[in-house]
Order: C-alpha cells, then sequence, then structure tokens
C-alpha cells in the first residue's frame, strides 16, 4: 500500500465540498473491491500522479475503476491466451502470420512464407524479419498438443538450412553487412536438448514460456497483440473463416471489420464483438 502524498491535492466532492485527496480511502475502495494488493499499488501509483487540483472524486474513481477493469480484463485473457495460440490450426499458416505480425509490432520488416535460395537447394522460410543489419530467419512450428517439447532435431534442421543460405548469401553485395540469425518459434516448449544445441550454435528460440521471462506470452502481452481465437464473441468456424483471409489478430480484425458484414454476423453479436475488440486491443 502506498503512502499519503507529501504535497496536499485539494479536491472536488460530489455535493460540490472540497477536501484534500486521500490515497487510503481510494485503496480501500479497491481492496473492497476484489483487487490484490499488487494490483491496488499500481493503481494507485497512477492516480497519484494523475491527480491534480480541483478534479472531482467522480473522475478519480471512473480512473481507478476503468484501471482496475483492464486489469481484471488482461488476467482473463492471459488465462485464454495459452488455449487461443493452440487453436489456430488446423494447418501452421496461421501461426507463421501470427507471429510475423509480432515481429511487425516490435519494428521488423516481415515477410512470411518465402522462397529462398541456398548453395545446393531453395529453401521455405517461414518468416523472415529484418531490423537494421539484423535479419532473422524463423522456422515456425505449430502443435495442438500442449504438452509437446520440440525435439533438438528441429534445431539441426533449421541450422542446416540457414547455413546454406548465408553461405549463399555471403559474396552477394546485397547483403554486405547484415548478421543472420536461425530462429526457431513455436507456440509449445523445448526439449533440454533443443535448448542446449541452439545456445551453442547462436540458434534463437522462442517459444510459450521461453526464454524465461521473454517467451510469447510476455511479448505478446507486451506488444498488445492477441490472436482472434482470443474472442469468444465467434465461433469456431467464423474464426476460422478470418484465419483463411489472413486475419490473425485482433488488431487486424479491428482495422478491417468491414469482413464482419461479410462473415454473416448479426447485428446483436457485431455489437458484442466490437465490444470485445475494444476491451482486448484497449488493455494497458
Amino acid at each position: 500500500m502506498s503512502k499519503s502524498r507529501k504535497k496536499e491535492v485539494i479536491i472536488k466532492k460530489a455535493s460540490g465540498e472540497r477536501e484534500p485527496f486521500d490515497i487510503l480511502k481510494l485503496e480501500a475502495s479497491l481492496k473492497n473491491a476484489g483487487a490484490d494488493n499488487n494490483t491496488i499499488k499500481n493503481i494507485a501509483a497512477d492516480i497519484e500522479s494523475w491527480v491534480s487540483e480541483g478534479v472531482t472524486t467522480k473522475s478519480i474513481y471512473a480512473r481507478a475503476y476503468k484501471l482496475l477493469r483492464r486489469n481484471k480484463q488482461k488476467g482473463a485473457m492471459r488465462y485464454r491466451l495459452k488455449n487461443a495460440l493452440f487453436s489456430m490450426g488446423p494447418s501452421g499458416y496461421p501461426f507463421e502470420h501470427f507471429i510475423g505480425e509480432l515481429f511487425k509490432r516490435m519494428g521488423y520488416d516481415v515477410k512470411v512464407g518465402q522462397i529462398v535460395q541456398g548453395v545446393t537447394i531453395t529453401h521455405e522460410i517461414d518468416v523472415i524479419a529484418t531490423k537494421g543489419n539484423r535479419q532473422n530467419l524463423m522456422e515456425c512450428k505449430y502443435t495442438h498438443d500442449q504438452g509437446n517439447r520440440l525435439s533438438v532435431q528441429v534445431p539441426l534442421y533449421v541450422n542446416s538450412r540457414v547455413s546454406d543460405i548465408v553461405e549463399k548469401r555471403r559474396d552477394d553485395p546485397i547483403y554486405k553487412g547484415i548478421n543472420f540469425t536461425p530462429w526457431v518459434v513455436t507456440n509449445a516448449r523445448f526439449s533440454s536438448n533443443s535448448e542446449e544445441y541452439s545456445k551453442s550454435k547462436n540458434i534463437q528460440l522462442l517459444g510459450w514460456d521461453y526464454p524465461p521471462g521473454r517467451g510469447l506470452k510476455e511479448l505478446i502481452e507486451r506488444e498488445n497483440i492477441f490472436p482472434v481465437t482470443i474472442l469468444k464473441s465467434l465461433n469456431k468456424k467464423e474464426k476460422q473463416q478470418l484465419m483463411e483471409n489472413r486475419i490473425v489478430t485482433c488488431s487486424q480484425l479491428m482495422n478491417n471489420v468491414d469482413i464482419i458484414t461479410r462473415l454473416g454476423i448479426d447485428e446483436r453479436k457485431r455489437r458484442a464483438l466490437l465490444n470485445e475488440l475494444e476491451e482486448i486491443t484497449g488493455v494497458i
């Protein structure tokens, strides 16, 4: 819990009376609403940095409870996120495009499903993400099985493919100064052998909770980009139709709302969907 402000701020009550702002009262109301101590601390810090002379108690509590609802929404989405990623099939193409959109949000120039020439053969690279002098060549491995752990054969295979491509590009002036990095991305987890081998070969692994603290779940939440499969307002068939039209994120759907009409969704369901999209894309 936070301590009282050192500098007194006078706020306006609904009755028109004025009184010093008391953060302890706000914290007590949040606790009564069921918020945990960490949530209370974060919301109180936000309100303390925002509140100013003359602001109404109504505005203060409206902001506090808006933050509380968003916090609960984020917690609920985090719970649904894992299942949503495992529902992006049956093919792996929606997952590849989702990873592409994630890296676009992170500032990369992205190409999905590219045929690339190596020294010996051509290779299909699922995602190529480029930023500055760094180019990531990514193999995406989608699975339905939440208990699956990618074996070491996958990074072995990816390493050989990328080596063939890099050898071909080494003397090409177009790629002068570019550093190439092989990646393996999955919605599941990696075997310990995969992790050990990849560390020794400078292969980047990205899984549900790997690397620790910087896995898919953290990146998705940080970048505020969620798959359409997380939506409760749509059924499985409707989500599949969206993904077949390369709409794989909630943000993409918000920017292409006309497609909702083409899905044949009635007005009541449309309103519910738009409300859900606003909540999800507006999460802090």
